[in-house]
């Protein structure tokens, strides 16, 4: 049977409901609590009242579900244990931050997760995706922190991993700044380059993770041995 249809159907929240291959009920998107054993095929996360949720976005998953008990990975797994959030320094300001370059240390530390290993960020079956958790509300309140207006700004500035997810960073607002372009698209290409360093034994995690925070423009030289064009 053609699991595609009933898929889409899912992620786009339709209100009719579905017979998927395992003979799970799934309407709007989710599957009957206790129906089955293991997740349906597409599921990305398991809600507080049992219900599986096919949402393509995190923002407001399991919203009417009593929220997301846990995450799910693309193939269904059950998602990586993260552990504790871990900041680099203590967050001594929340509103009032300066915007910049860089981050205001007072409000953005920087921050990784426990459970993020070597091992765990090395392995070819770990994704970005199954661990990324920024909703907007998070985004937001970031923006409103740096004195900015909470709202979209498109490709002009994105909130930004300060220890990038594939360095086992955080979602904690501590690890988290307004970055604007083309700051973060450079930013990018060294959290790339420090991910392999990592993982060639080049160089250690935990060295990589307070190196990025701490001055990520000066780690871009000794990377690429050319200065990062980011705006004052």
């Amino acid at each position: 049977m053609n699991n595609a249809p009933m898929r889409r159907l899912a992620g786009l929240g339709s209100a009719l409901v579905v017979l998927g291959a395992t003979g799970a009920l799934a309407a709007g998107g989710l599957a009957a609590p206790g129906a089955v054993r293991v997740p349906p095929r597409g599921a990305t996360a398991v809600c507080a009242d049992g219900t599986y949720s096919f949402s393509q976005t995190r923002s407001g998953t399991c919203s009417h579900h009593g929220g997301v008990g846990r995450w799910l990975t693309p193939s269904g797994d059950v998602q990586v244990d993260v552990g504790a959030t871990v900041l680099l320094a203590r967050r001594t300001k929340t509103s009032g931050c300066k915007l910049g370059p860089n981050p205001d240390r007072r409000c953005s530390p920087g921050a990784y997760s426990s459970g993020l290993t070597r091992t765990v960020l090395c392995s070819s079956s770990f994704h970005t995706s199954t661990i990324r958790n920024v909703p907007d509300s998070e985004r937001h309140a970031v923006e409103i922190e740096y004195g900015l207006q909470p709202r979209g700004y498109g490709s002009t500035l994105e909130i930004d991993h300060i220890v990038s997810l594939e360095l086992g960073g955080s979602n904690s607002i501590a690890n988290l700044y307004p970055e604007r372009a083309p700051g973060y698209h450079l930013k990018d290409k060294l959290e790339n380059r420090l991910h392999d360093l990592v993982c060639s034994g080049a160089t250690a995690l935990r060295a990589a993770q307070t190196s990025i925070a701490r001055n990520w423009q000066g780690l871009y030289v000794d990377a690429f041995g050319s200065t990062p064009h980011v705006r004052r």
